[in-house]
């Protein structure tokens, strides 16, 4: 047993249901504080909501999160301190100094993980005070950025500065609750500090229906939870390093990889459900009211569940998984580097970070190049459906049931397989690992696409510039007629 483990609080208890349950203690407690979300926000509806005093408030929350951080990670809790009391000074000290204080704010939680991740990292993902701290590296970087927000001109602030803006720097126990706030704190979502804050003023507790939406959105994690169990049970990520699944025919090799893919994907998005149930239970979620005029609760949503289903593209999953951190990322990162004037570095410049922020494991950046080339190669073919195939065979395509038929199958199909391929890197994360499965099924992904790289540049090299000189040669003879036409006039009215 090590160090670690002895400091956890009733570790010999924990030990013996986690092996009567058959999964590791780490998952156990995990699963555990997320569903203690639930009854503390009974606990606070109930008592805590109607105290005038809203010190009570913070006090329940940054004692509810840190004892629950403890719970998971014992004495490493303290890692978590270090990082709230290094802001709250850092803005105390340099908030109107933007620039150093931004700096070094970012700088310093950045390095802090990527030590944390460099002592602590093995080849498997794990559930060690790193987890939580990278939840909290972003709140820290995001709630910075909001500080100095606050000290700018009204006019000089986006939409989205607006709503987050701090004119004033919250107390001390208000940025520990903010912190520590229960089913926030271990695996997201991240929210800014003015949406905290409104919620304790109370601004949230007129609106209804947040705990039958809350229930729905347990129920719906509850559900992932069990599928993702059951299919990895018969699809485990072990079993793709193993010779056995190596001579599984090519069809069914790059099918199961996909399969295996969803299942470990319901791994996140049933945690992300749970979480946001509780928040949702507790009152923090609401963003005003639906189209039907009926409170939506959805502010902190993680997962879009329909597009995640019924989507067909890498960037459906892009835009239905882990939504949450991808408008973090947006807001406080792809924005901010405005001034480069160049969305595609921008949005390299924020997959980076968004790999560095994972840790070292080349897995996650082989996941992040995989997205940006994907992504990129999909608005490839899509340009070239909609602006070559269609405009020459659209008549017939559309007319056809068949197609269509083979059309949805090819999405589907699609949309199956190239997420195992996708994310293969970021389960096996050690490269001695990813490249085992990329190898099992022959590279097929990197097959793709180069094979459509070298046809699209094909076909604009030769096809367009054809097509260019034609058009010029079209519009020269077309200024001729022209010309022709205005030379004639005199003549025709001397006639006259």
């Amino acid at each position: 047993m090590t160090e670690f483990e002895e400091d956890l609080p009733h570790n010999g208890l924990m030990d013996v249901i986690a092996s009567g349950v058959g999964v590791p203690v780490e998952a156990l407690r995990l699963l555990l504080t997320i569903l203690a979300g639930y009854p503390v926000a009974a606990f606070y509806q109930k008592f805590i909501a109607v105290i005038a005093d809203k010190t009570v408030h913070h006090m329940f929350f940054a004692g509810c999160g840190a004892g629950l951080c403890y719970f998971n990670y014992g004495r490493d809790t303290y890692h978590s301190l270090i990082a709230i009391l290094t802001t709250y000074f850092l803005v105390l000290l340099l908030r109107k100094k933007t620039q150093i204080f931004l700096a070094i704010n970012f700088i310093f939680h950045m390095s802090y993980l990527l030590l944390g991740y460099f002592y602590t990292s093995s080849n498997d993902y794990d559930i060690l005070w790193t987890m939580p701290h990278c939840i909290l590296v972003l709140r820290m970087i995001g709630y910075g950025f909001d500080i100095t927000d606050g000290l700018k001109e009204e006019s000089e602030l986006s939409k989205d500065q607006k709503e987050t803006a701090l004119k004033e720097p919250p107390s001390l126990l208000e940025l520990l609750a903010f912190s520590y706030f229960p089913s926030g704190f271990l695996v997201g979502p991240q929210f800014p500090f003015r949406r905290y804050k409104a919620f304790v003023d109370g601004q949230f507790r007129q609106h209804e229906g947040n705990v039958e939406a809350g229930v729905r959105r347990f129920g719906a994690g509850a559900f992932y939870l069990i599928v993702c169990q059951v299919g990895l049970i018969y699809l485990p990520d072990s079993y793709f390093l193993t010779p056995e699944f190596a001579q599984v025919s090519f069809v069914k090799r790059i099918y199961f990889l996909g399969f295996w893919a969803k299942f470990s994907l319901y791994k996140y998005i049933s945690c992300w459900l749970l979480t946001e149930g509780a928040l949702i239970c507790i009152g923090l979620t609401y963003k005003g009211e639906d189209k039907n005029g009926q409170p939506d609760w959805s502010g902190c949503s993680n997962v879009k569940l329909k597009l995640l289903e019924t989507g067909n593209t890498m960037e459906h999953y892009v835009q239905s998984f882990n939504v949450n951190t991808n408008q973090w990322v947006g807001q406080y990162i792809y924005k901010r580097l405005k001034f480069l004037n160049n969305r595609t570095i921008s949005y390299g410049a924020a997959l980076g970070f968004l790999a560095v922020w994972h840790g070292y494991h080349s897995g996650y950046y082989m996941t992040f190049l995989m997205e940006y080339m994907v992504v990129s190669t999909e608005k490839q073919i899509t340009r070239f459906y909609t602006k070559v195939v269609l405009p020459q065979w659209g008549h017939i395509l559309n007319n056809s049931d068949i197609y269509k038929l083979l059309y949805f199958i090819t999405l589907k199909s699609y949309n199956v397989v190239y997420m195992g391929w996708c994310l293969t890197a970021f389960v096996f994360l050690k490269y001695e690992r990813w490249i085992v499965v990329y190898g099992a099924v022959s590279y097929y992904g990197f097959t793709f696409l180069v094979l459509w790289a070298a046809f699209y540049h094909t076909y604009n090299h030769f096809f367009r510039s054809s097509s260019r000189k034609l058009a010029g040669e079209d519009q020269k003879l077309q200024d001729n007629t022209d010309k022709l036409v205005e030379e004639k006039k005199p003549e025709d009215k001397k006639s006259e």
